[in-house]
């Protein structure tokens, strides 16, 4: 427990709140997962928006990656599966 503590004191402010909004933008993507899932419909998802969403996260990845970025790798880790499954789920569900 004390060195998580220590840990989070060594961080600035600027560190925390790339964490924060990496863990928030991952979180936006999966309620609309659940529901394409449970619902096994997603006609109304614009496979463009999906299409450029994917691409941006590879991009994103990318430039994390390349500064060891770590808040920037994580989040568009997670969003690149999520929007991978939605596209998997764009072409496998009827509409």
């Amino acid at each position: 427990m004390c060195f998580f503590t220590a840990q989070i004191m060594d961080m600035n402010w600027i560190e925390i709140a790339g964490h924060m909004g990496g863990i928030m933008s991952s979180i936006t993507f999966i309620p609309q997962v659940y529901k394409a899932w449970k619902s096994k419909s997603v006609g109304d998802l614009s496979l463009t928006m999906m299409i450029i969403v994917f691409i941006s996260t590879i991009v994103w990845l990318i430039y994390g990656i390349s500064l060891n970025l770590w808040p920037v790798i994580i989040a568009n880790t997670i969003i690149c599966f999520l929007s991978l499954l939605l596209l998997y789920f764009k072409f496998t569900f009827k509409r």
